[in-house]
């Protein structure tokens, strides 16, 4: 048995590759259209496991959008998804600079959370030890739930 991705749905497709791709840094593996289903998947990988044979990638996030329009609600009931950095506070400038809040700022130099737009938990860590405690986050509030 191998774990193979976690779904999360999406209410604004394009929202959601700008959060995870563009600002988190994750890259689209596939894409799948269902005319007949009426929804789209998109499977994605972090940038270190992209380039991987998928029987060597790490679990992959599936964005599924549902053509006709939802509300998705209960989006902290999922829990998170973990993912590690190798800045953590490169990560989250990147990540404040495209627009997204910090919610839980790295404050430790080891983690953080924010929250995609549709209120899926991020945790990021650290790779390795963590940083050294510096500004803005050392003395940044949290923002939100996460």
């Amino acid at each position: 048995m191998r774990y193979l991705h976690t779904m999360v749905r999406v209410s604004d497709l394009d929202a959601s590759l700008r959060f995870w791709c563009d600002h988190l840094g994750l890259r689209e593996m596939r894409r799948m259209e269902n005319e007949k289903g009426r929804f789209t998947l998109v499977f994605l990988a972090a940038p270190n496991d992209a380039g991987r044979s998928e029987a060597e990638r790490s679990p992959e996030v599936e964005l599924t959008w549902n053509w006709d329009r939802e509300d998705y609600t209960g989006g902290r009931n999922f829990g998170h998804l973990a993912y590690k950095v190798d800045d953590i506070y490169a990560a989250c400038q990147r990540l404040m600079d495209g627009g997204v809040t910090i919610n839980r700022p790295p404050r430790d130099g080891h983690m953080a959370f924010v929250r995609s737009p549709d209120g899926i938990s991020v945790e990021l860590l650290q790779e390795g030890q963590p940083l050294p405690p510096a500004e803005p986050w050392a003395s940044m509030p949290n923002t939100g739930v996460w």
